[in-house]
């Protein structure tokens, strides 16, 4: 007969086996892919930052593909690669809805688990979103425009057309602005991945005058704040107001310098970080039914968004952030 304290370390021994994140749970033959755009920029190096943090707690093996500027076509050939590959499971930010779409929906339908990140296909098949509230942000950063021109001045927009999350950030702005008849946006210029076209345009617009004049430039997206402020600065027009996106380097010492007013932040790290866990989540423990629509369920076993959060970066509270950066980038 086996002793009270032999049985209650073999009881010790099993609960400790099926712990979550334990070595007995995962594998490293687990693979799971983040699939993006724009893989060179320093928002999506921390988000493949926060992917590998996951991956390693969890010992299994994180794969960060897709290209280095933005090219919907180039993230469709590496989604459907990543698909191919029949992994544990995919995390994705759909820059284009219409070309990805369908090859989510192929994943989830061969049993693939597939969430998004920072942009999202509410339309198709993916298990749920994890990002910014995208309209929220846009609101945030549209009263901090009313605030600093008093309701009144032109704004042109730097973004990327046809993305999900750069579209409902427009639409933040332009629900605050409806309130206030004085503010007026006069382009909306789609810089295609090339800060080129941000610093040209920029160039062009800084020379304006009158009624014609350009009281503040907002970036939708993280590669456009440095090069919009060298224009600005290059034109001498450093009157001019500046709201840039996200928390690059530059962006933060563009701040501290006064040649930024501004940024939007959030968290990539974090939502690449859920990300991961959530799809380790779902791969160990899976739905009756994968491709299953839950968003009308109140007994979904999943939530329809995760709110990873946003904030404004100014001069106020720029130096904590410049902290955070110098203290996680070692």
């Amino acid at each position: 007969m086996k002793s009270v304290k032999g049985i209650s370390l073999m009881l010790a021994t099993m609960a400790v086996a099926f712990l979550p994140g334990c070595g007995a749970r995962h594998s490293v033959k687990e693979v799971y892919y983040l699939v993006s755009t724009n893989l060179a920029l320093p928002y999506w190096q921390s988000a493949a930052a926060g992917f590998q943090r996951a991956a390693t707690e969890y010992n299994v093996t994180a794969r960060v593909v897709g290209p280095d500027n933005y090219d919907p076509q180039a993230e469709l050939a590496a989604l459907q690669q990543a698909v191919g590959a029949k992994p544990a499971g995919i995390l994705i930010s759909v820059s284009n809805v219409s070309v990805l779409q369908p090859e989510i929906d192929t994943a989830v339908n061969g049993g693939i688990p597939v969430i998004t990140m920072d942009s999202d296909a509410p339309g198709s098949r993916r298990l749920y979103f994890i990002g910014t509230n995208n309209l929220e942000a846009g609101r945030l950063g549209g009263g901090r425009v009313i605030e600093k021109l008093g309701g009144h001045g032109n704004v042109v927009f730097f973004t990327l057309a046809g993305q999900p999350n750069t579209e409902e950030r427009l639409k933040g702005f332009q629900d605050v602005f409806s309130t206030r008849p004085g503010m007026k946006i006069v382009e909306v210029v789609d810089v295609k991945s090339d800060p080129n076209i941000a610093f040209d345009r920029t160039r062009q617009f800084a020379v304006l005058t009158g009624p014609k004049k350009i009281d503040a430039f907002v970036c939708l997206e993280s590669s456009t704040g440095k090069v919009v402020a060298d224009a600005l600065k290059r034109a001498g027009a450093t009157d001019r107001l500046l709201i840039a996106w996200d928390v690059s380097q530059d962006t933060l010492d563009g701040i501290k310098a006064g040649t930024i007013d501004s940024t939007i932040v959030q968290k990539p790290f974090t939502m690449a970080y859920l990300g991961l866990k959530g799809l380790d989540e779902v791969f160990h423990d899976p739905p009756p039914k994968l491709n299953q629509d839950s968003s009308a369920s109140a007994f979904a076993r999943y939530p329809a968004f995760v709110d990873t959060g946003t904030s404004l970066v100014d001069k106020s509270n720029v130096d904590t952030y410049l902290a955070s950066a110098a203290t996680n980038g070692k």
